[in-house]
Formats: structure tokens, C-alpha cells, sequence
């Protein structure tokens, strides 16, 4: 295989990547999506069972990515630059795979030719959050706390 033939992951940095390969690096699985909780004392993260509003917990993606910090100011931009500053990031992220040097995994639709094996692989956050705008208005995020942490 000449290089032309290499994919774009297995032949570029992740800086030299133009934003349609950047954003196609993205497997949706939702992850990023998730509310966190950081322990204070331990600097653990912790997963928590709810998602951003605008995540579609099924599809799992924004569904107003392009307009998301309008509505969600707080939203991540997902840099080469930001990535070692967000060791929250799940081991399965691509983004962190490739920086990492480990390469895309076998569940990645760049790989695999096909969207749904994030979901069948069960990577993706596909039926295991709730949306935040669906609540109960007395709803604490500790109470939806996944036990083990990303870090």
C-alpha cells in the first residue's frame, strides 16, 4: 500500500488533519457528551449517568452542533492542544488513541465502514444515560454516578 492508499488517521498528525478529517475522527459513542463529577481530594473522574441536553441518547450526537455553545457555553472544543489537559477522556476516545499513538480500534466507523459497531461494540453511551432536560426537577447529579472513574 503507497501512502496515497494509507488512511488519513494512519498517515497524519493530529495537527496536520483538515477539520472534515478532525470532526470524521469523532466514532459517537457520546462520551464527551456525559456530565462528569471530579473528586476533589482524589482528582478522580467519574462518569455520571446523564447526559448534555442537547445529546441524542439514542444516536448519540449533539443534536445542534453547530450552534451547541449558544445554547451550552460551557461545551468542550476538542483541540490536539486541549487533549493532554482532559485526562477525563475515555481510553476508547480516538482523539486520545491517536495521541496516545495506539491507532483507531476495530469498533471505529473509520475502520469498521460502519456507524452502528461503536453501539455494538458497546463503546457508546446508546441506552445507559438520560438526558438532562428529563430530570426530575430535584434530581441531584450524585445520584446518577457511575462507580468506577475514567482517571
Amino acid at each position: 500500500m503507497d501512502r496515497a492508499d494509507t488512511p488519513f488517521w494512519q498517515r497524519k498528525t493530529l495537527a496536520e488533519m483538515s477539520a472534515p478529517e478532525w470532526e470524521a475522527l469523532c466514532d459517537g459513542c457520546g462520551q464527551c457528551c456525559r456530565h462528569k463529577l471530579e473528586d476533589a481530594d482524589t482528582g478522580a473522574v467519574y462518569p455520571i449517568r446523564v447526559g448534555c441536553q442537547l445529546l441524542d441518547t439514542h444516536g448519540c450526537h449533539c443534536t445542534d452542533y453547530a450552534n451547541r455553545h449558544a445554547t451550552v457555553p460551557d461545551c468542550i472544543q476538542l483541540t490536539v492542544e486541549a487533549i493532554p489537559e482532559m485526562p477525563w477522556l475515555p481510553q476508547s476516545c480516538a482523539y486520545r488513541r491517536l495521541y496516545e499513538g495506539r491507532g483507531l480500534a476495530w469498533w471505529h466507523p473509520l475502520v469498521s465502514g460502519d456507524p452502528e459497531t461503536v453501539h455494538t461494540a458497546g463503546i457508546s453511551v446508546r441506552g445507559r444515560l438520560v438526558n438532562e432536560r428529563q430530570l426530575p426537577a430535584d434530581a441531584a447529579l450524585e445520584d446518577y454516578v457511575e462507580e468506577t472513574p475514567w482517571t
